[in-house]
């Protein structure tokens, strides 16, 4: 009778199965995006490279003036703005949606939504001209920019 072998991990083969694991997680959770436009200058500049992440158990929850990815209304594009004012909280009248009627009430974030601005606000189509964008949408917080 022929005795089995046993298969021992060795530590090289243990090193191979952790750097697999960090690239599926990196994989999922991660992603490098374009910065297409001057919305966000001096912030981010034109065709610089951002890094945006989804897993925010380890990045932290939405906040304001957190960096923001969002699909646009473009099916394949994404915008990036910042965070102003969050669900509930009301928008300073120099920075109501446009499509908002000027009768003296305030404009309060309805729930589950987004109010983004960007930087470059002279020349940023944001919250001012879409209105309030969904939670839903956003795509991840930039977490790192050079």
């Amino acid at each position: 009778m022929k005795k089995g072998k046993k298969r021992v991990i060795t530590g090289f083969g243990m090193v191979m199965l952790v750097v697999l694991a960090f690239a599926i997680f990196g994989y999922f959770n991660f992603k490098t995006v374009v910065v297409s436009g001057t919305s966000m200058f001096p912030t981010l500049k034109n065709g610089r490279k951002v890094l945006v992440s989804k897993a925010y158990w380890l990045i932290g929850p939405l906040r304001h003036k957190d960096i923001v990815v969002v699909t646009d209304l473009n099916p394949d594009g994404y915008m990036i703005k910042r965070i102003y004012k969050m669900a509930g909280e009301k928008v300073d009248y120099y920075n109501f949606p446009r499509s908002y009627p000027l009768n003296g009430k305030p404009y309060i974030v309805p729930d589950g939504k987004l109010f983004l601005l960007g930087d470059n606000r002279r020349n940023s189509e944001d919250s001012r001209a879409i209105g309030a964008v969904g939670v839903d949408q956003v795509l991840g917080k930039v977490v790192v920019w050079p």
